[in-house]
């Protein structure tokens, strides 16, 4: 079974909603009809695969994937007024979980209206009682850190309910700096994921939830090569031991990591340092940057028992996701 973990859909009645002018998200055309979607330093341009799954279904069928684990992407519904990010995050997974009834091809994890952290606890349980194992949640929200103690209710609710929560980049602080050359999501989107997770492990919350199942997105960005300096930081500063007993390594390794990095030696420190059976397929389907044909030929690329492959295709989503 080949299981992609990482991969974005927008349903139609978000789609709806910013064509209608509800959003604060700005949106244009492309030549060929294709919505754009325009927020701080980038833009996502929605080709038919974001946006048909009848299409998706015989793209999965060509290049010989299972399932896919398809989850909101950016902007996200927290850049919205609350009462509106609570609506379509409500519809979202709505659509999610009606999708998910009739096509046995995909997958969904829910979107939650990270800027009402009240609500996100109510629609992370409303969402998990559809049938959807878990949530997507932003690397920041509108700048607030998902360490935040405003965020330590939604992280005992998605503790109690052992769900697999996903990590995936938001635009970054600072993105400013990175809006030539496309440096927002090359480059801001990996450190906002190494910033997350880092600030996360050392304010202890994997400590505290230890029956929440974490995956990074985009490998880890750079935790699997950073990780000795955060344990040297810990080994150095008072403050970095004062949530956590162990090395932050410890707790990090006990985080899924998904291959949007299609080159090989780098899912191999990632299988270094996490192991194989927390690494996870992920294309990053149909982004510009994303490729199913990538993320299998780097799999398939690497010098590994076959055992192991199987478990990197699939198995490892197939376990946490409860397929």
């Amino acid at each position: 079974m080949i299981i992609d973990f990482h991969n974005h859909y927008y349903p139609p009645e978000y789609l709806d909603a910013v064509k209608a002018g509800r959003s604060s998200i700005r949106i244009d055309f492309d030549a060929d009809g294709n919505p754009r979607l325009h927020y701080p330093g980038d833009y996502n341009i929605l080709v038919r695969g974001h946006r048909d799954l009848d299409y998706r279904e015989k793209v999965l069928a060509d290049h010989g994937v299972d399932v896919q684990v398809a989850t909101f992407t950016t902007p996200g519904v927290h850049m919205e007024k609350p009462a509106l990010a609570v609506e379509l995050a409500r519809a979202v997974n709505d659509a999610y979980a009606r999708e998910r009834a009739r096509r046995p091809a995909f997958s969904f994890l829910a979107t939650l209206p990270l800027n009402d952290p009240a609500a996100s606890v109510d629609e992370l349980e409303r969402a998990m009682a559809a049938g959807l194992p878990g949530a997507m949640v932003f690397s920041n929200v509108n700048g607030v850190a998902l360490a935040d103690a405003r965020y330590e209710a939604l992280w005992q609710k998605a503790d109690a309910l052992g769900a697999v929560i996903y990590v995936h980049p938001a635009h970054p602080l600072g993105v400013e700096a990175m809006e030539q050359y496309w440096l927002m999501p090359l480059v801001g989107f990996l450190m906002d994921t190494t910033l997350a997770a880092a600030h996360l492990v050392f304010a202890g919350v994997p400590r505290r939830y230890p029956r929440i199942t974490w995956v990074l997105g985009h490998m880890g960005g750079a935790i699997p090569y950073l990780a000795e300096r955060l344990d040297r930081g810990y080994e150095a500063f008072e403050d970095c031991r004062r949530h956590i007993d162990r090395p932050p390594s410890a707790y990090l390794k006990q985080f899924y990591y998904d291959t949007v990095n299609f080159d090989p030696s780098s899912v191999e420190l990632a299988m270094s340092f996490a192991g194989v059976d927390h690494i996870l397929a992920g294309s990053d389907y149909p982004h510009q940057i994303g490729s199913i044909p990538k993320m299998l030929l780097t799999l398939r690329r690497l010098d590994v028992p076959e055992a192991d492959r199987r478990k990197m295709m699939g198995e490892n989503a197939a376990r946490i996701l409860k397929l």
